[in-house]
């Protein structure tokens, strides 16, 4: 007799059909005076698309003198983007960029065979109390660009593309979605998007991508029937037609993803690689700290001192 699926009460069927691959919960860390929670990567899941890191900073109220302060560190096989909703920071790198990063703007760093870079609050900044919140997240180089030169690229605000109408507000970050092309290079199909979305206003996922995900950032949205608050990750199955709907506050979500990277990436500290050996070079590279001659040197103006490597 063939095998009837509505016979069988663990069988969803119709409307209930779960279209959601995994929920991440992330793990939040307290990072002396603010709130870090991490998406990724999680047990689940390394990646969404080549996005193998994910965390949220904040929001956080700092009093006057404090703020982020992040000695110079490095990274390789990896780019960068931190994308802020309220506050800033000072970034300066090895390259010699020496750039505000502010709500809304794009500051793109590739690390590929190497870059150092600090992140702070300072100077007038600092001077009276100031918030900061915002995503700052990693994406994977395929293996043909790792040994790429490090780069920079900043896009301002207004020179990112914005789709509006129907109680949807939303700004590429990178990459395509909805037929426009964020203004930065990137190295693999890719989209990230931030979407502000009034009470009850629905938003489709892009459909021209294979790996996506959705975070919810602030209020909270309905996906197949179900219901998530702010600070979860959704993954959703290739191919699904899926729609989120805000609630009746509304939301704010992070839509990424892109295609499946060329096989898992290893990740120790900052550095992110196809391969041990890449790792283990890049250690032995930042312990031997010859910023003159060798593989790493520190930012121009940010250079007397620095985040040694962990012991292990």
């Amino acid at each position: 007799m063939s095998w009837n699926p509505a016979l069988d009460p663990d069988c969803p069927t119709g409307d209930a059909v779960d279209a959601i691959e995994t929920v991440i919960v992330p793990r939040a860390r307290d990072l002396g005076g603010f709130e870090v929670r991490r998406a990724l990567p999680a047990p689940k899941r390394q990646m969404v698309g080549p996005f193998i890191f994910f965390d949220q900073m904040g929001p956080a109220e700092f009093l006057t003198g404090k703020g982020i302060d992040v000695r110079p560190h490095p990274h390789i096989g990896l780019a960068t983007v931190t994308y802020l909703y309220k506050g800033k920071i000072h970034h300066r790198d090895s390259l010699g960029t020496d750039q505000w990063i502010e709500p809304g703007a794009v500051n793109w760093m590739v690390a590929g065979q190497g870059i150092t870079h600090s992140e702070r609050a300072d100077g007038e900044m600092i001077k009276a109390p100031h918030s900061l919140f915002g995503l700052q997240t990693w994406v994977a180089l395929p293996k043909k660009y790792e040994d790429e030169a490090a780069d920079f690229q900043h896009a301002a605000k207004e020179e990112l593309p914005l789709l509006e109408g129907e109680g949807k507000h939303v700004r590429l970050i990178l990459g395509d979605a909805y037929g426009e092309t964020a203004p930065v290079r990137v190295f693999s199909e890719t989209f990230y998007a931030d979407a502000l979305l009034e009470a009850g206003a629905s938003i489709p996922m892009p459909d021209n991508h294979e790996d996506r995900g959705l975070y919810v950032v602030s209020g909270s949205v309905t996906v197949s029937g179900q219901d998530f608050e702010a600070g979860q990750m959704l993954v959703f199955r290739p191919g699904d037609r899926i729609s989120a709907r805000a609630g009746g506050q509304g939301a704010r979500v992070m839509l990424l993803g892109g295609a499946t990277m060329d096989g898992p990436r290893h990740i120790w500290w900052n550095f992110v690689a196809s391969s041990k050996d890449r790792i283990d070079a890049a250690k032995e590279a930042w312990r031997a700290g010859d910023w003159a001659h060798g593989r790493f040197k520190l930012p121009p103006g940010d250079d007397t001192e620095f985040i040694p490597a962990p012991a292990r």
